[in-house]
């Protein structure tokens, strides 16, 4: 596990950045990242850096009551989950959650613990909790390919 501290909203975004940077150029091949903290501990400011990291040039928005917001961009397809509102985790087999995830898609799910059973296995887990006026942004591997993840980022964000 590796752990940054983060001052303000810009650094969660180029920490997001960052690790998108990572699986763009050092990876290539897509991930799964879990994302836990508190409401308001910058889950969506992180994944907006990761969706701009990887080319998007638009808004980057929460979706909390779509559940899921697509991005296909160039070379991948982005999903960035919001489990938070989830009142059962069996609406995602409905809306077919098992083909969001394949070898050109990152998947960012927030709240996954509202999902559990049926979301593909983890390669990241990332924590982000307060600290006074900052966040500190803990990043853990699941898998071998969030090992080297890890490795990546480390390189490319210290």
């Amino acid at each position: 596990m590796v752990e940054y501290r983060l001052e303000d909203e810009q650094a969660t975004i180029a920490c997001g950045k960052a690790l998108a940077l990572a699986v763009d150029k050092d990876i290539k091949h897509g991930i799964n990242v879990e994302l836990y903290g508190d409401l308001g501990a910058g889950k969506t400011t992180f994944s907006r850096g990761f969706v701009q990291g990887l080319g998007h040039k638009g808004n980057v928005k929460s979706p909390t009551y779509t559940l899921v917001e697509p991005y296909e961009l160039e070379k991948w397809q982005v999903y960035h989950f919001d489990l938070y509102r989830l009142s059962d985790p069996e609406e995602l087999e409905f809306m077919g959650i098992r083909d969001y995830f394949s070898q050109n898609s990152c998947c960012l799910i927030e709240w996954p613990q509202k999902g559990a059973g049926l979301l593909a296995k983890a390669d990241v887990r990332i924590t982000l909790v307060y600290d006074n006026e900052q966040r500190v942004i803990k990043l853990d591997a699941q898998t071998p390919l969030g090992e080297q993840l890890i490795t990546a980022f480390d390189q490319r964000y210290c």
